[in-house]
């Protein structure tokens, strides 16, 4: 699965770099599942998950390698609660954000295998398959 920034992100990196304002790291990023993957490096057009115990989970810095060559990829294997009370969808898109809900979103990218997320189903991310790149 290969990501790229979203658009909230690349301006606080241009101004950061360019010595107008400092860019805060966002304190806990979140990570969240699509249904349909945003069309828009500003998130517009994204259905996120939203039924049987679907929530957006913690992504810590922790979670990711160091960054090499304009790309990063998480270090560690990535794990969502289990699916209850409702199937969550053909997950065909991820996106990491600066909030639980709503917020702004930092970075997004399509999953390379759609996969369907029934009751008793977990959707996992193994070390490496969150791949984001600078474009």
């Amino acid at each position: 699965m290969v990501g790229s920034l979203a658009l909230f992100a690349e301006n606080k990196v241009l101004e950061h770099a360019v010595g107008k304002t400092s860019w805060t790291m966002p304190s806990e990023p979140y990570l969240a599942l699509f249904t349909t993957a945003p069309t828009s490096e500003d998130g517009t057009g994204g259905v996120e998950c939203d039924a049987g115990n679907y929530a957006r989970i913690t992504c810590p810095g922790t979670n990711w390698g160091a960054a090499a060559a304009g790309a990063i990829a998480n270090s560690v294997a990535i794990e969502f609660a289990e699916a209850s009370g409702a199937n969550w969808g053909n997950v065909k898109g991820f996106a990491l954000f600066n909030a639980i809900t709503e917020g702004d979103m930092i970075l997004w990218g399509e999953v390379t295998t759609p996969k369907d997320i029934n009751i008793g189903d977990t959707a996992k991310f193994a070390i490496g398959e969150l791949d984001v790149t600078l474009d």
